[in-house]
């Protein structure tokens, strides 16, 4: 069993950056982030291997945000520069192991957070 807990989101305004963290218990998973704005489907945005060796990002993101992992705190960070009013979205961390089938595979994640709310104004 893995319990995702995600913190950092806030409102701000276009331009700025915000961190956010997913804190994780239990045994290191790969670790992706999805966000879901309203009425929108919940998309990939970022994910790192369990050990962090290796990074995936959508294309939408590229450039702008950063995903790190800090293995001994078992944390997963997304670090999110030059933020724009379309990345308006509840964020979520996910975890799964078997993700063969693609980082951007909703149903290959076993586990997922509660969801924090970025807000970026125009």
């Amino acid at each position: 069993q893995v319990h995702l807990v995600e913190s950092g989101g806030g409102l701000v305004q276009a331009g700025d950056s915000l961190r956010l963290s997913c804190v994780a218990s239990g045994r290191a998973y790969h670790v992706g982030w999805f966000r879901q704005a309203p009425d929108k489907e919940r998309e990939f945005v970022a994910g790192i291997t369990s050990t962090g060796s290796q990074p995936f990002y959508a294309d939408s993101v590229k450039g702008r945000f950063t995903i790190s992992r800090d293995t001994a705190k078992n944390t997963v960070y997304l670090q999110m520069n030059s933020l724009k009013p379309e990345d308006t979205a509840v964020y979520y961390c996910a975890a799964g192991w078997d993700l063969r089938a693609g980082w951007g595979r909703r149903e290959k994640y076993d586990y997922w957070g509660q969801g924090t709310q970025v807000t970026v104004s125009s």
